[in-house]
C-alpha cells in the first residue's frame, strides 16, 4: 500500500493518544456522528447524543407561535359565533328584522378556523424540516434547498397578506366594542333603570339596515328592554372584547411566524455554505493526518 494512502483503521485509535490525529471534537463540530461510524462511542454517550439530537430537531419558536395562533383562533371563532347568534336573535325579536348574512358569518368563521389551523400545521411541518439535524438530512441536494426556500417564501407572502386581513378585523371589533359599550351605558342610565324611559337608538340608524323602521329603534317595552340590555348588549360586549383579544393573539402569532420563516429561509440558504465548510474541514484534517504519517 502506498505510503500516501490514508489509513482508515488509524482513526479507530484513542483520539487523545496522538497529537496529530484529528480529534472527535474537531470533526464533531462540523459533522454528525453518523458520518464517522468508525468511532467507538460508549452507550451512555450514545444515549446522551440521541436525546440532544431529538431536542435540537424541535422548532420551539414555531410551536410557540402555533400555540398563540390556535389560542387566538379558538377565542375569536368561539366568541364571534356566539355573537352572531345573539345578533340574529336581537334583530328578530327587538327590531323585527331577518338578517340572512348573519347565518353566513357562522359558516365563514368555521372556514377561517379550518384554514388557519391547516396553515399552522403546514408551517409547523416546514419548521421541523428546517430545524437541526433534519435540515442537514433533508436539504443536502440543490433542488431540495431551492424547494425549501420557495416554500418558506410562499408562506411568508401568505402570512403577510393575512396580517392586513386580521388588522381590518381588529379595527372592526374595536368599533363594535365601542358601540356595545355606548349601548350598555344607555341601558344602565338612571332614566332607563329608575324612570323606565325608552331607549332611543334613532341616532344610530346608520348602523342598522335601511329597511329598519324608525319606530322600531325606540325600545320602550319592559320585555324588549330586558332582552336588548341583559340578553344581548351585556353578553355581546364581553364577546366582542374577547374576540378583540383573540385577534391580537393571532396578529402576534403571525409576526412570530414571519420571524420563524425568515430564520428558516436563512438556514436553508446558508446550508450549502455549511456543507462546503464541513467538507473542507474534513479534507483539511485528513490531509494533515496523512502528511504526518510520512514522518
Amino acid at each position: 500500500m502506498s505510503k500516501y494512502t490514508f489509513q482508515r483503521p488509524e482513526m479507530e485509535m484513542p483520539l487523545q493518544n496522538s497529537h496529530y490525529i484529528p480529534s472527535r471534537e474537531t470533526l464533531g463540530r462540523y459533522s454528525e456522528y453518523s458520518l464517522h461510524s468508525s468511532y467507538k462511542i460508549r452507550a451512555g454517550d450514545a444515549a446522551s447524543t440521541n436525546s440532544v439530537a431529538c431536542t435540537t430537531r424541535i422548532p420551539y419558536a414555531t410551536l410557540i407561535a402555533a400555540l398563540l395562533c390556535f389560542t387566538g383562533i379558538g377565542i375569536f371563532c368561539g366568541t364571534m359565533y356566539r355573537g352572531a347568534t345573539l345578533s340574529a336573535l336581537m334583530m328578530d325579536q327587538v327590531f323585527h328584522l331577518y338578517i340572512g348574512w348573519l347565518e353566513t358569518i357562522k359558516t365563514v368563521l368555521v372556514l377561517i378556523a379550518a384554514g388557519m389551523g391547516a396553515l399552522t400545521l403546514m408551517i409547523i411541518f416546514v419548521g421541523f424540516l428546517a430545524t437541526g439535524a433534519t435540515r442537514r438530512r433533508m436539504y443536502k441536494a440543490w433542488r431540495t434547498r431551492v424547494g425549501g426556500r420557495i416554500s418558506c417564501a410562499v408562506f411568508m407572502g401568505i402570512i403577510y397578506i393575512l396580517q392586513f386581513f386580521w388588522i381590518f378585523v381588529l379595527g372592526f371589533l374595536v368599533i363594535a366594542t365601542f358601540v356595545m359599550t355606548v349601548f350598555w351605558k344607555m341601558c344602565s342610565s338612571t332614566q332607563v333603570q329608575d324612570y323606565h324611559q325608552c331607549i332611543d337608538l334613532t341616532q344610530f340608524h346608520f348602523l342598522f339596515p335601511q329597511s329598519t323602521r324608525i319606530d322600531y329603534l325606540k325600545i320602550c317595552e319592559t320585555r324588549d328592554i330586558k332582552f336588548f340590555c341583559r340578553d344581548f348588549v351585556e353578553k355581546s360586549e364581553f364577546m366582542f372584547v374577547m374576540g378583540t383579544v383573540g385577534v391580537i393573539l393571532i396578529l402576534i402569532s403571525l409576526v412570530h411566524y414571519l420571524m420563524c420563516l425568515s430564520a428558516n429561509y436563512a438556514h436553508i440558504r446558508d446550508h450549502e455554505k455549511f456543507e462546503e465548510l464541513q467538507e473542507l474541514q474534513l479534507l483539511q484534517d485528513t490531509d494533515f493526518a496523512t502528511s504526518k504519517e510520512r514522518f
